[in-house]
């Protein structure tokens, strides 16, 4: 229990002295007039209260990631919620700050066009695509899921809506809807409620867990994972064989580190009226889902009586999802199973149709498409078509390659976190050491997934730890040629 207590302080403590020290390296300007203020047109660029607007964000980056990652990441043990915190603090949280502050200092950019003014026309072509992909596959996971969980719903066997063709209609429906209409229509007015119901569903389970649950981690727990039994410490496997490094790191990224997120952070971007609410809106949203990843992954690691072959076999026989509801009913009851229709079907939801609005926005800003009502009709009709036809790919498939390109869009956007901060002249190692740990993630799995060049792991791993050292070095480098420079 006292490990899970530790964890939660660690995200309050970074929230409340170490993001104001990130803060003073970005160049806030409460001053300044946002591009809320600037480009007020009542589709994107509507004004937000700062409450809102960090429930909006809150939502927009949970959804299910900070629940089904952690379940999947509890099969590490304990080692789970080590990186989620850390992860959180000194990566996540600070990815999450500088793509709202890039964005806001951009007129609400999307991702590409903040790449091609602070490198060059090549990386930001190389972030148009890789974007745009990424926002496909998030918007179509999160279409497949719920309509997947909604049609095996009991309450529906034998009618006409246990189809699942039925659902991803009417998702789809929804989504061209959320896409099309001005921000304040549905997302400013329902989005909140169901940010705070995510805040009530993880205090709930929390407290349930913590009087009740079988097999809380205990210190001893977290210390005997070092133990013999692992002898390679960091790198031992878990009973499966998955070694931890790499793929803890990209099993747990919603929780931890995410790149979605920062697709996310022009919606909020272009409604905030002021550049002050930067640092509570995406600094506190992701703390809080570092919250949420820790709860459910506690949840994981402690909730079965028969420990990881118990959770293992619930994961074989029903993903995540079966979890969610094997733990909510278990420890909540009749209120915990309607909690845990909503996690696995209204939030994904709520992250789908925020993923097709940030592809719209994106698209516009890359090719400066006015937004007229004719002119998003035009993007949403295509955008949605093609996305119904990728549900008929096979689920896993397209969530592998999500995983990965989660950790890629994060590691990038902390090389370009480091460029804004160099350009400021300001303590970059904030964003520049992340960035260097990301990138060793991100290359060891590359090598040795199946999907990359699937190595062992005896070579895939020192490859990620040279490149690590490399990347300092690198690092280190141009730092001292700045420095000179600059006097």
């Amino acid at each position: 229990m006292i490990i899970f207590f530790i964890c939660l302080t660690i995200l309050i403590v970074g929230y409340k002295f170490y993001s104001p020290f990130v803060e003073k390296q970005a160049g806030i300007d409460s001053s300044i007039a946002t591009p809320q203020k600037r480009f007020n047109e009542g589709v994107d660029y509507v004004a937000i209260h700062p409450v809102r607007a960090f429930l909006i964000q809150f939502l927009n980056i949970a959804g299910v990631g900070p629940i089904f990652g952690p379940i999947l990441g509890a099969l590490y043990g304990p080692v789970a919620l080590v990186w989620i915190v850390l992860g959180n603090v000194l990566g996540g949280a600070v990815h999450d700050f500088f793509s709202g502050v890039m964005s806001i200092k951009e007129d609400g950019k999307s991702l590409p066009e903040i790449a091609g003014h602070y490198y060059n026309i090549v990386f930001k072509g190389f972030m148009l695509i890789f974007t745009a992909m990424l926002l496909f596959f998030v918007g179509v996971v999160f279409i497949m899921s719920p309509a997947g969980l909604l049609s095996h719903l009991d309450v529906f066997e034998g009618t006409f809506f246990a189809n699942n063709t039925f659902w991803v209609l009417a998702i789809l429906a929804y989504y061209f809807l959320a896409t099309l209409l001005p921000i304040d229509k549905i997302i400013t007015k329902f989005y909140p409620i169901f940010g705070l119901l995510m805040i009530v569903m993880t205090v709930s389970i929390a407290i349930s867990l913590l009087l009740n649950a079988p097999h809380l981690p205990i210190t001893s727990d977290f210390f005997s994972y070092f133990e013999a039994d692992h002898a390679h410490d960091f790198l031992a496997p878990n009973p499966d064989g998955l070694t931890t490094w790499p793929l803890l790191f990209i099993t747990i990224t919603c929780g931890a580190i995410s790149g979605f997120h920062s697709t996310q952070a022009p919606i909020i971007a272009r409604c905030l009226t002021n550049e002050k609410y930067v640092r509570p809106v995406y600094y506190g949203a992701m703390a809080c889902e570092g919250v949420v990843g820790c709860v459910w992954a506690l949840a994981g690691i402690a909730a079965f009586p028969e420990g990881y072959a118990q959770l293992k076999a619930l994961l074989d026989q029903g993903g995540p999802g079966l979890v969610v509801n094997h733990v909510a009913n278990s420890y909540l009851g009749v209120f915990g199973g309607i909690m845990a229709i909503v996690a696995v079907a209204v939030f994904p939801i709520t992250s789908g149709d925020t993923a097709f609005r940030s592809l719209r926005l994106t698209v516009v800003d890359a090719f400066n498409i006015p937004q007229s009502l004719r002119n998003r009709l035009l993007l949403a009709l295509p955008i949605l078509t093609i996305a119904y036809f990728m549900t008929k790919l096979d689920f896993s498939i397209i969530w592998r390659y999500f995983a990965f390109s989660n950790m890629l869009l994060s590691t990038s956007v902390l090389w370009l976190a480091t460029k804004y901060l160099f350009n400021l002249g300001t303590f970059h190692w904030v964003v520049s050491i992340p960035a260097v740990i990301a990138t060793s993630v991100t290359l060891s799995y590359i090598m040795t997934a199946g999907i990359g060049f699937n190595l062992s792991s005896d070579l895939g791993q020192p490859i990620g730890a040279a490149t690590a050292v490399i990347g300092l070095f690198i690092l280190v480098a141009f730092h001292i040629r700045h420095r000179k420079l600059a006097l």
